[in-house]
């Protein structure tokens, strides 16, 4: 009898041990990045323009240096930067100041930290300039 008491013993320990659920601590991957443009101010009028997170999404793709920009703004009237298209980018390191570069043609300073951008038309590369809009772009992301 002791022996099929200590076989059922160690069959019920083993069995309680498992775990059947996924323990998996990984965290998720981050499949794609977008920049939602927020705010655009600036200018000679002095635009103060909000738009909500998905109404204009940047995407920048690194491995092809294509950004894509799907802009749902309707209102002719208010300022949002670039229309809905694929355009070629790069960024300008000049002493550790970014500057972004789209289709040849530079659009301006970058502030980047971990969950915004700033895109300041009036600093460029070149110089100052004071009749520029300033972009303020917020981060989302898709993972799985």
């Amino acid at each position: 009898m002791k022996p099929y008491l200590f076989i059922f013993l160690i069959s019920f320990l083993s069995l309680t041990n498992c775990s059947i659920g996924n323990d998996d601590n990984t965290q998720p991957q981050v499949v794609e990045v977008y920049w939602n443009l927020i705010n655009v101010t600036g200018g000679i009028a002095g635009v103060d323009e909000d738009y909500a997170l998905g109404e204009i999404i940047w995407r920048f793709n690194e491995a092809s240096g294509v950004l894509s920009v799907e802009n749902n703004n309707t209102d002719d009237t208010k300022q949002d930067g670039l229309d809905s298209g694929d355009y070629t980018y790069s960024i300008l390191d000049d002493n550790g100041d970014l500057f972004l570069v789209v289709d040849s043609d530079e659009m301006g300073h970058l502030t980047i930290t971990a969950n915004e951008f700033i895109l300041n038309e009036n600093e460029t590369s070149q110089g100052s300039g004071a009749d520029g809009f300033i972009y303020t772009f917020r981060k989302t992301t898709v993972t799985e």
